[in-house]
């Protein structure tokens, strides 16, 4: 039987394994493994493709890359940050793990990201920063948010672990805030073939000062000026990023390409987000609505389709955040759309015709 995986890196690699197994091996002969010329290559590199005259800081992680920014910010005991509860639980764990206080915000239903109406009301004396999630790979209007904190001392740090690629007013996601973030988890836009991260800002100040905390918080002299912790790109995961990276404007615009297919062929009673004005969405997932979810998935594996949940369940009611007091019907957007998100099999590989199929059997059962 047909099988269209929701994510499959095997096809990619096939297509790009001479490059990737010589940057490897370019790697292993060079005797520098940690910290070397490949992730200081990678780090140029991906200052110029946001471009931008800012400072990239390669680390271990997503998670990392975000905590490393709220620590190079002063973000700890006592402080609260703004976020979402529809996103992946690193984003409110990196909060955690600085010892600051998520305080979730609920989105808008169109867009599935931050209502960004609703941020003004939870802002304190104790708020130091907003963390908005590109969620999917559309976009939240930086914009608009730095109009609600004016002359407020409140950070903007860009979740942008789905949104690599995706642009607004022609500027690309990860320059519009303080600080930004990004995972090269192996199923985002741009995929390590193991853990990554990154953190970007045009701040070098701030730079230098995420570069500290990445190693220990060490000076030129190995000695810990600031406290910092061990999260380092690997030199073998640079060079696969750096390979990788040479094709990323051509995985976005076929993520572009197959998303154009799914609006087209899908009955439009079949609800999908709406993007905001101005931007241009990478389409990291093709996320829809669907009342009877489970059953619908169920359906579509039983014809060889493959699908996902982003996020089936919110932080704010996951057991291991009870502690933070919200309740049942604290986020009601937020809390409608866990029980309806469905994302389709998207990535670069996927052919027409693997959309053509999800799209006929889809309708069918929608039918």
């Amino acid at each position: 039987m047909k099988r269209v995986r929701v994510f499959d890196y095997l096809r990619q690699y096939k297509d790009i394994e001479d490059k990737i197994l010589s940057g490897i091996n370019t790697v292993l002969n060079s005797g520098s493994l940690i910290l070397g010329e490949q992730v200081k290559r990678f780090e140029d590199n991906f200052s110029n493709y946001l471009g931008s005259d800012g400072y990239s800081v390669a680390v271990n992680s997503g998670t990392d890359a975000l905590v490393i920014a709220l620590r190079a910010l002063n973000i700890g005991y006592g402080d609260e940050v703004i976020t979402v509860s529809n996103t992946a639980v690193p984003t409110v764990s990196a909060i955690r793990i600085v010892g600051a206080t998520p305080v979730f915000c609920d989105v808008d239903e169109s867009t599935a990201l931050i209502r960004i109406d609703y941020i003004t009301s939870l802002i304190t004396e104790n708020t130091k920063a907003i963390i908005p999630v590109h969620l999917f790979g559309n976009v939240v209007d930086i914009d608009e948010i730095k109009k609600v904190i004016a002359e407020r001392e409140v950070y903007i740090i860009e979740d942008c672990a789905q949104a690599l690629g995706s642009k607004f007013n022609d500027s690309m996601v990860g320059i519009l805030g303080d600080i930004s973030a990004f995972s090269f988890y192996p199923t985002k836009n741009l995929g390590a073939y193991g853990d990554a991260g990154l953190c970007f800002s045009k701040d070098p100040v701030i730079a230098e000062k995420m570069r500290a905390i990445r190693m220990y918080g060490f000076n030129e002299k190995n000695i810990s000026e600031i406290e910092g912790i061990n999260s380092r790109m690997d030199e073998i995961q640079a060079a696969i990023l750096n390979v990788k990276l040479e094709y990323i404007d051509s995985y976005i615009e076929k993520r572009r390409e197959l998303a154009k297919e799914y609006n087209k062929l899908l009955n439009p009673g079949i609800v999908r987000f709406s993007e905001y004005a101005h931007s241009r969405h990478s389409y990291h997932l093709f996320v829809i609505r669907v009342l009877d979810r489970d059953i619908v998935r169920k359906k579509l594996s039983d014809v060889g389709i493959d699908t996902g949940i982003h996020y089936q369940c919110p932080i704010h009611l996951m057991s291991g955040y009870k502690f933070l007091g919200y309740s049942e019907e604290s986020l009601p957007i937020t809390e409608l759309l866990s029980g309806e998100l469905l994302s389709l099999p998207m990535y670069p590989e996927l052919t027409k015709e693997d959309v053509a199929f999800v799209c006929e059997k889809l309708n069918y059962i929608m039918s």
